[in-house]
C-alpha cells in the first residue's frame, strides 16, 4: 500500500496520520454548522469533538496494546509508533465518550443532546479514517482471490477497510436522516452504537488478525454483541420515556 505519502526534509507524512487529520477537520467543520442549526454553542461542540478525538485515540491505542501485549513487551517502543496503525474502536469509544461527557457536564449542558449532535460526524470521520487503514495496509481481511494484494502477504486479501468505510458512510447518512427529524435525546448516539456494533460483528468474520476465543467468535464480536443488545435496550427505554 502507501504508508508514506511524502517526505519533506526530515519530516515524513504518513497516510494513516494524514487521514486522521483530514477526518477531524471534516467532522469538526460540519459539527460547527450543525451546532448553529441546533442552537448549541459551536465552540463547545468543537471542543467536545476535540477532547473525544484525542482521548479516543489514546483509549483506542491502550486497548490495542493490551490486546497485543506479548508483542509490545518485546517491542515497547512500538507503543508510540502510531504511524504503523493499531487503534481499537472499542477502547476509543469508551475513552472518547467518557471524556466528552465529563466536558459536557462541566459546561452544564445535556450530555445526550451534545452527543447526538456529534455522533453522525464521528461516523463520517471513521469512514475517512478507514481509508488511512487501507493506505497503511493494516486492519486487513482474510485471503481471497477476489481481494486486493497487500505487500508482504502471499495472496490477495479481503479489503475490509473499504467495506468498513462504506458501511460507516451509510451509517453517517442514516444518522443525519434521523438527526433532522423528531427524536428523543440519546437516540442518535444509541443508533450509532447499535448500527456500528452490528456491522462490526459481521465484518469481523472477514478480518484476519483477530483470534477466535469463544464459540467461533473473537473478542470484538463478543463485545459487539454486548454493545448491540445494550443499545437496543436503552433505545427502547428512550422511546418509552416521556422526556
Amino acid at each position: 500500500m502507501f504508508p508514506e505519502i511524502c517526505r519533506i526534509g526530515p519530516l515524513t507524512v504518513y497516510s494513516y496520520g494524514l487521514m486522521l487529520v483530514v477526518a477531524f477537520i471534516v467532522a469538526s467543520s460540519l459539527i460547527r454548522i450543525q451546532a448553529r442549526k441546533e442552537s448549541i454553542d459551536a465552540d463547545v461542540a468543537f471542543n467536545t469533538l476535540f477532547f473525544a478525538f484525542v482521548s479516543g485515540i489514546i483509549g483506542a491505542r491502550v486497548f490495542y496494546v493490551i490486546e497485543n501485549l506479548k508483542y509490545y513487551l518485546v517491542d515497547p517502543i512500538g507503543i508510540i509508533m502510531l504511524q504503523r496503525g493499531g487503534l481499537s474502536w472499542f477502547g476509543g469509544l469508551i475513552a472518547g465518550v467518557l471524556v466528552a461527557s465529563l466536558y459536557i457536564r462541566k459546561k452544564k449542558l445535556q450530555i445526550f443532546k451534545v452527543l447526538d449532535l456529534i455522533m453522525p460526524f464521528v461516523a463520517l470521520g471513521q469512514a475517512i479514517g478507514r481509508i488511512g487503514c487501507l493506505l497503511n495496509g493494516c486492519c486487513y481481511g482474510i485471503p481471497s482471490r477476489f481481494g486486493i494484494y497487500f505487500p508482504g502477504h502471499e495472496s490477495p486479501l479481503v479489503p475490509t477497510q473499504i467495506y468498513s468505510s462504506l458501511i460507516l458512510l451509510l451509517i453517517f447518512i442514516s444518522l443525519r436522516f434521523l438527526q433532522d427529524r423528531t427524536h428523543k435525546q440519546g437516540q442518535i448516539f444509541l443508533a450509532y452504537t447499535l448500527l456500528y456494533s452490528s456491522a462490526r460483528f459481521f465484518i469481523e468474520f472477514w478480518r484476519a488478525e483477530h483470534r477466535i476465543i469463544f464459540l467461533g467468535l473473537n473478542l470484538f464480536q463478543i463485545i459487539s454483541i454486548l454493545i448491540f443488545f445494550l443499545s437496543c435496550f436503552l433505545f427502547f427505554l428512550t422511546s418509552k420515556a416521556k422526556k
